[in-house]
This record gives structure tokens, sequence and C-alpha cells, in this order.
């Protein structure tokens, strides 16, 4: 679709929404100038091509999946992408959230809305895997428009839990936590807002890092907000993880969230050990309305278990913790309500790589918002209101709080080489009944956030580790580190994980 020349009821229109009061006479100079603009310099914007990143490697077909092949319901498409004969993913699967471009690989972004749309464009992550040999086997589900922590909001299929299909997976990198918890792929590319990646890593027993922000390029991902992006990787053990990570960081000069990142050698931290480690065990991460008292006794058994290894433990008291919650919901709800709506999904006011086929795609959902999740509606009608009686203040002063919030984590960081917490209150969450009630609809979404939506907001690396199983379900514990000290997290991950098989613990 090509710029064309305005009319003057659309000139009209512009000055009414912005409050510009004109005669007649005023509305047809202007639409008169602004149409000559637009043939003058849009339409030869029109003409000039873009230079896209080159989409590398070749791939075929593409297919849904057929459901005996699909028994969590994880997987949006399947496809085959084979990537360099060498590498450090050599011989090793990956499914890719479906939030990120594969190109010539339908993206859904787990919503109605976008069903369609095939991306142009490879991510950076995306090229990055295959560059290092891994074999990409498709694209997983993730919740509509990423809007949620739990497995049940994706417009198509409802994601079950391996270990309890009663149970959600923990959201939105829904898909990615339930093939690997299944074995299917040995390893995803999770998004993380909220908790994205660590939620499905804490429900489904899986080892998922959300790394510093800007650590991971986001390229080629489709936005939430832009404080708050993250990718990251999903495995089932913390070697894997440590070596995807090591294939996945650094610049890649594209994408505006990175400020000079620091990416390391991580698997060399692997074996080391934690003797001598100083870890603080946070308070408020523990004992929440919503806890339950199995999750804080199974992650305090993991405390005693790293402190049997060596590591110096340590309980520490972050009371602005608690607030973490708050200050997040005041960026979430109207950043992304601005950034993913009323700017099309891209934004302005950033250098990098604009995905404008993407643009495209999503510019169409006021025609569509009645497909919208439950928990999306909310989200966009939350983040109008807000918009409209406080002029962004909220986010503002959430911003400004979040500073502090880095802050008051520093500090203990400064006595403390981890921090330690459950990653989520609950083992498990179960999924509400297909014609449950909007509550019932919204609540396993925003429940099991309390802990993890801290760190989107002041770009600590966090870790979700399996600790423990209580009635057949998985617990996680989060480590989290200084920003780019990643390779701490892994120290301690492989630790745990050597100490025995946690299904035990």
């Amino acid at each position: 679709m090509g710029a064309k020349r305005p009319t003057q009821q659309e000139i009209k229109a512009a000055a009414d929404r912005v409050g510009l009061t004109l005669d007649p006479a005023d509305v047809a100079e202007f639409t008169t100038i602004i149409g000559d603009t637009i043939d003058q310099y849009f339409r030869v914007l029109d003409r000039v091509p873009e230079r896209m990143p080159p989409v590398k490697f070749p791939r075929g077909a593409w297919r849904a999946p057929e459901p005996a092949e699909d028994k969590y319901s994880a997987w949006y498409v399947l496809c085959r992408i084979e990537g360099a004969a060498n590498g450090k993913l050599k011989g090793k699967t990956v499914a890719i959230k479906d939030n990120i471009c594969v190109a010539g690989v339908p993206l859904m972004n787990g919503a109605s809305t976008l069903q369609g749309y095939v991306p142009d464009i490879d991510a950076t992550v995306v090229t990055r895997t295959l560059e290092a040999g891994g074999t990409i086997l498709g694209k997983a589900n993730c919740e509509y428009f990423c809007y949620s922590g739990s497995s049940h909001t994706n417009a198509i299929a409802t994601t079950r839990n391996p270990h309890n299909p009663e149970y959600t997976t923990g959201g939105s990198s829904s898909g990615c936590g339930a093939l690997v918890a299944a074995g299917l792929v040995d390893l995803a590319i999770g998004g993380d807002q909220g908790g994205s990646i660590r939620l499905p890593s804490a429900f489904c027993g899986i080892y998922g890092m959300k790394a510093t922000w800007g650590l991971v390029p986001y390229t080629g991902g489709f936005p939430v907000e832009h404080t708050l992006d993250h990718l990251g990787p999903m495995t089932n053990n913390t070697a894997d993880n440590a070596l995807y990570l090591e294939v996945l960081a650094g610049a890649d000069g594209l994408d505006p969230r990175q400020y000079a990142p620091r990416p390391a050698e991580y698997t060399k931290a692997l074996g080391q050990g934690v003797k001598g480690m100083r870890i603080g065990v946070v308070k408020e991460g523990f004992g929440h309305d919503v806890s339950e008292p199995r999750v804080d006794a199974a992650v305090q058994e993991a405390v005693k278990r790293l402190a049997k290894l060596g590591a110096i433990v340590e309980d520490v008291s972050i009371p602005m913790h608690r607030l973490g919650i708050a200050i997040w919901a005041g960026i979430a709800i109207e950043g992304i309500y601005e950034h993913v709506f009323h700017e099309n999904g891209l934004g302005k006011g950033w250098k990098g790589l604009y995905a404008t086929s993407m643009l495209e795609a999503h510019s169409a959902w006021r025609g569509r918002a009645n497909m919208f999740s439950e928990i999306l509606k909310l989200g966009v009608l939350a983040g109008e209101h807000l918009h409209a009686a406080y002029r962004g203040r909220y986010y503002a002063k959430a911003q400004n709080l979040s500073m502090q919030l880095r802050d008051a984590y520093d500090q203990a960081l400064a006595r403390y080489d981890l921090l330690l917490m459950p990653t989520t209150p609950l083992a498990g969450v179960k999924l509400p009944p297909p014609n449950g009630t909007r509550a019932e609809q919204m609540t396993p979404g925003f429940v099991p956030i309390v802990n993890t939506t801290a760190f989107d907001c002041t770009g600590h690396p966090a870790m979700s580790i399996p600790c423990a199983l209580r009635d057949g379900l998985p617990i996680g514990m989060m480590l989290v580190a200084k920003h780019w000290d990643e390779s701490t997290i892994y120290r301690a991950a492989d630790a745990f994980e050597r100490s025995g098989d946690w299904h035990g613990f």
C-alpha cells in the first residue's frame, strides 16, 4: 500500500483529533500542502527498497502439526531448517517462540489478529542459532501477544504441562516450556517481559535464563515494551543453557536495547562449584499472600543444599522487592498499550532495524479487537484509560522508581554474589475451565508473577532452575546476579544440578 494524497475530510478529522479548529478554507489549503508533501517525499520513499538482513540458510515448507505429534499443544507450526555444518550447536534441535521472526515461516504471536503473517527476515537470534549449527524444528506456541503468565490464552491452543496436563505450563513462552520439558527439542528461545521465560521454566522443571537487559539482541522479536523486552535460552540442563547463551549474546548493531553488552564464555563457569560464594536469600521473596508453604519450604531446603556445597548463605532483607510488581505494572500496562497498540508494535524514537512487514500485518488490530483474549482486553482498556486520564504520569513515575529498585538490588549485590528466592510462589496453577468466568480466565496469568517482574524492570540477570518436585509438580528457584554476571548464576546452577537429581529433592 503506497502513500496517497489525503482528502479534506481526512485532514478535518486529523485536526479534530489534535484539537485544532480550522475553517473550510484552512482545511482546503492544508490538504493541498500535505498532499504535495506526500507526492514529493513519501512516494519517493515508497519506491526505495529497504535493506534487510540477509536470510542465510535455506528452508523448505512448513506445516501445522498433527495431533499425534503435538501431545501438549505446544507447536504452532513445524518446519526443518538446518544450520551450518559445524558449530557449538551442531546436533542440537531448537524451538523458536512464536513472537520471533523466522523468514518464510508464519508468526502469529499467539494472536488471531496476526494469523496469516509470514515474516521476510530472520531475527538475529535465529541467524545466530543457525550459524552455530542448530536445527530449527518449528515455532512454539505462546500466549496472545505474550500477555499472560498462563498457557491458555493462545488463539488456537491451550498448551498443557507435561508433568500434569490439568496445569498451566506458565507463560508466555508456554510452548517452549512444554517442548523442552518433554524432550521434544534440546533448546528453545523464549521471551521475558514479566517472567515469561522463568515461569514456564519453573512450572515445567527446566532451566530458563533471562539475561541482563540488552545482552541478547531482540531484533526481529515482536516487541512488548522496549525497557522490559528480553529473549533468552530455555533448556533441560545448565550446560546447554550456558552454551546457548554464548551463541545468542552480544551486540548486533540493530537493537536499541543494547548499550555495550558484555558477553562472556559462560561454559567456563561450569564445574567450578560454589565454595566461598556468598548468597543472599531474599526474605521478601517468600511468604507472599499467594505463597504455598510447600514452595517456600522446598526452596529453603535447596538453600541448605547450597550451604552444604560450600556457599555462604545468609538471609537478606530488600523491602523494595515487594514494590516490584507495582512498579512493573506502572510500566507494563501503559507502556505495552502505547508501544504494541497505539504505535502498532514498533513505536518511534529509536535507531535500529524496523520490521516494517510486521507493522503492516499488525496495524489492522482495531478492526479485530473483539478477538482479543480477556486478559489482553483488560490490558488494552486499562492502558487506554491511564493514557487518557493521567497523560503518562504513572508510567514515568514507575520508570523513575525502577531506578531506585535497581539500586536496592545493587546494594545487596555489593555484599552477595547472588540473590535467591522462589521463581514463583506456587508449584502450579490449574488451567481454567474453557467457559470459565472472566476472573477465572485472568487469575492464572497474574498470580505467579510476584517475584519475576521486578527483574524485567531493573534488567538484572535472573535464572529459574528446578530444585524440587512436590505432588508431581516442579518447583523453581530463582538466582539473580549483578548486571553482566550471568557466569556466576551458571556456576551456582551447575553446582546445584551436579549435587543430585532434583526430582528426588
